[in-house]
């Protein structure tokens, strides 16, 4: 049977248009730092950027008969997949053009910068160019969000495509009943907390273009960091904290965040998604700091990176390489989980895992109760489908199969089996924290497969499965 063709393909490449459009317009805004440093890399930016605001004026002016058809979820999900992609390429034509990274590296290095997950394919970041530094960090501010959350807003009308679009992202949370609406008040939330992240970083001592960047980083749970030792360049506990704070907001629920106001503070407390997550930040490290000698404030930090995938660190990987294996196994743990579903953060995400283990009880409570008597699963007074427990254990599942694969290719490479599971783990959950097995001399079939994890981690896999499915149909005929 056909599940693709060719008015599915248009249908895509229209609606794709803007998309294109909307990401060669976001490339061009580093022109304006580098015109304020006087770098004249402009050329570099603009190239690219005019490359694929024309390909997306093509395919939204010639396919223009395709803007009535109705678009449905495997559309959005395709254009989804293809976005993250498409942005990662052109990104990585820039990065290739001002600072001479190779092809494969700038796609690595703009893939790991828009997904959130951190690791970055430069020796030396401190001698960048200004105009890098921000567009690296502004990727991570709008991946933070979503490329088509952000393009959709600006550039669509309300309807079923944006809708389609939204749920594509692995969005489900709405603030408002009108998608439209919900992700304009989405963005002002984030803009919020941004301005007030730089604010908090200038009183801190930080120089401006420090705080911008490093808040876009940090409220997104990016952690691609301006400086070679991260945060903990600045060698401050208040700049720690103030990071923590930023990256446990990143990590929360947009929905919460909007009724914060409305309920002074009470959907904050009574959320069970942000009480589970402070819950395994405050147990983790309680347990963690009494069987090391790890310095407490690099503990927390390091927990609270882990735990809200954020990536961003204090102490460098040959630190980390001297924990006991316990703690580090405790922190693979915790990447794994990963903060709040409606948020920035990568990874499962623990409404899935709460759901999971939920279904787990339910199965034990069906076995001992009475034949025939089903056992209800609520979470927070909401109840929970035998569908939405099953379509969880199936995410699980095939997230730790990618998690897998790609750990038995490090290890057939020769890499050390520990420290390349905490790798692995680290860029399927679009976390950061590495342990120095990806980095910049990484064989390139390796990079390649990590391109892949972070680009299905960020996008929770079905979208790409469902667009190499709808490709490999289109090679068969």
């Amino acid at each position: 049977m056909r599940y693709i063709n060719k008015t599915d393909l248009l249908i895509v490449a229209h609606n794709s248009g803007k998309i294109m459009m909307g990401i060669g317009i976001l490339c061009l805004i580093p022109i304006i730092v580098d015109l304020i440093y006087l770098e004249f890399n402009f050329i570099g930016f603009l190239i690219p950027s005019l490359l694929s605001i024309s390909l997306g004026v093509l395919c939204t002016k010639l396919l223009d008969k395709y803007s009535i058809r109705q678009m449905r979820l495997k559309h959005g999900m395709i254009i989804s997949a293809l976005a993250w992609l498409w942005a990662s390429i052109i990104s990585g034509l820039i990065m290739m053009m001002v600072s001479d990274l190779s092809f494969i590296n700038g796609v690595f290095e703009s893939m790991s910068a828009l997904t959130g997950s951190g690791i970055t394919m430069y020796q030396n970041v401190e001698i960048l160019p200004y105009s890098i530094l921000f567009f690296r960090s502004l990727e991570q501010w709008v991946g933070g969000l979503g490329i088509i959350v952000m393009i959709v807003a600006i550039l669509t009308r309300p309807g079923t495509s944006s809708a389609r679009l939204y749920q594509s992202e692995a969005r489900e949370e709405r603030l408002k009943p009108s998608i439209k609406a919900t992700l304009e008040h989405t963005i002002k939330i984030y803009l919020i907390y941004t301005v007030a992240g730089i604010i908090l970083y200038l009183l801190a001592g930080m120089p401006v273009f420090d705080s911008i960047c490093n808040t876009f980083t940090i409220i997104s749970t990016g952690g691609m960091s301006i400086k070679n030792a991260n945060i903990g360049y600045y060698q401050s506990d208040i700049i720690y904290f103030i990071s923590m704070v930023l990256m446990i907001l990143g990590a929360t629920s947009f929905l919460v965040h909007y009724k914060v106001i409305k309920t002074r503070g009470k959907s904050l407390i009574q959320d069970l998604q942000f009480k589970v997550m402070i819950s395994i930040i405050a147990l983790v490290t309680i347990v963690l700091y009494f069987i090391s000698d790890i310095y407490p404030i690099e503990l927390l930090f390091t927990v609270v990176s882990a735990a809200t995938t954020t990536g961003a660190s204090v102490v460098g990987f040959d630190v980390m390489r001297t924990w006991p294996s316990f703690v580090i196994i405790c922190i693979m743990a915790i990447m794994l989980i990963g903060g709040s579903s409606g948020s920035t953060v990568g990874a499962i995400k623990l409404s899935r895992v709460i759901i999971y283990f939920k279904g787990i009880y339910k199965h034990i409570r069906e076995i001992l109760s009475p034949e025939g008597r089903v056992v209800p699963i609520r979470i927070s007074k909401t109840k929970i489908s035998e569908k939405a427990v099953a379509d969880s254990g199936n995410f699980i599942t095939l997230y730790m199969i990618c998690i897998f694969i790609t750990w038995g290719l490090f290890c057939l490479y020769g890499h050390d089996p520990f420290y390349s599971l905490f790798d692995t783990i680290s860029i399927q959950g679009n976390v950061g924290l590495t342990l120095g097995e990806i980095n910049f001399s990484l064989e390139d079939p390796l990079k390649v497969i990590s391109i892949f994890n972070m680009w299905t981690g960020r996008l929770e896999i079905y979208p790409v499965l469902i667009t190499l499915r709808a490709f490999f149909e289109i090679f068969k005929r």
